[in-house]
């Protein structure tokens, strides 16, 4: 009996060897037959206007660059759209009345260092 047992097993083992052999063998003829799909999606720019910032205490100044004058300050989860770039810094206006009081549709200068652009998510 026992050695029946040991058989049925072995048989199981082999047979899932084979398939799994047949599988690996079988994958690389099923790629080579796929069309190529070009990574356009994945290299695409993210056009997406909303700047957050990330920081405490974030300066929002006159121009671009630490030279100008603050306007006031941001704080995480402070947004705004994008109405202009300068080397390293963004122009934005504020969507919404920040934390600290700035007025919604205030528009100033932000250290790109210290904003995450949004990433529009695609759901099929």
């Amino acid at each position: 009996m026992q050695s029946t047992l040991i058989r049925r097993a072995g048989l199981a083992i082999a047979t899932v060897a084979i398939g799994t052999t047949a599988t690996l063998v079988a994958a690389p003829a099923a790629l080579a037959s796929a069309p190529a799909q070009a990574p356009t999606a994945l290299a695409a720019k993210n056009t997406c206007p909303t700047w957050t910032v990330h920081g405490k205490g974030v300066n929002f100044r006159t121009g671009a660059g630490t030279g100008y004058r603050a306007i006031g300050q941001l704080y995480t989860g402070d947004s705004g759209t994008k109405v202009g770039s300068s080397g390293s810094w963004i122009k934005i206006k504020l969507d919404h009345k920040s934390r600290t009081g700035l007025k919604s549709g205030t528009t100033g200068w932000v250290s790109k260092s210290y904003l995450a652009q949004c990433v529009y998510m695609q759901l099929d």
